[in-house]
């Protein structure tokens, strides 16, 4: 498909909801809505293909499972590593974006409710950079909630912060 008629074809909407994950390609816009979670952004600027994951905490904390879940940092990695293998791709070839980790409860005080989203960005940080990704940009910590939308159409993310 050409690059004229991947503008004139309207994108396919998916919306993410908290532990999802999407890899994909075409002509398709990724939603998400954050608060003290994370999304991180992959796009192949030469595929037109990505994706995004919307993941709740760091990791499940040494509880079992039979399949991988993203609503954890460490198994969303997993899904994007995958995902990478199948399409004989490598990290470093992806515009790499992370949002989100904000406090969402500035009022309350105490270390557990300020936490949550510091302890999501420092988990992303840290599994990119162990997995050879490059973060061209981040938009994370504060306070309020982030919309974020990423078109695999031209790699174009958008962020609209909403104060608390």
């Amino acid at each position: 498909m050409s690059q004229a008629t991947l503008q004139t074809v309207a994108p396919v909407e998916i919306y993410l909801k908290p532990g999802e994950f999407q890899f994909g390609g075409g002509s398709t816009r990724m939603h998400t809505l954050l608060g003290s979670c994370v999304a991180i952004t992959l796009w192949h600027p030469v595929l037109h293909i990505g994706g995004m994951c919307h993941f709740m905490l760091p990791s499940r904390g040494g509880q079992q499972s039979s399949g991988l879940d993203g609503r954890y940092a460490d198994e969303a990695m997993q899904l994007f590593m995958q995902e990478i293998r199948q399409r004989n791709t490598r990290p470093d070839e992806y515009q790499t974006k992370l949002f989100g980790g904000c406090r969402m409860f500035p009022q309350i005080t105490g270390k557990k409710a300020s936490e949550v989203g510091i302890r999501n960005i420092e988990a992303a940080r840290s599994l990119l950079s162990a997995n050879a990704f490059r973060i061209q940009s981040e938009d994370a910590g504060g306070s309020g909630h982030r919309r974020v939308i990423l078109d695999l159409r031209d790699g174009n993310v958008w962020v609209k912060h909403e104060k608390i």
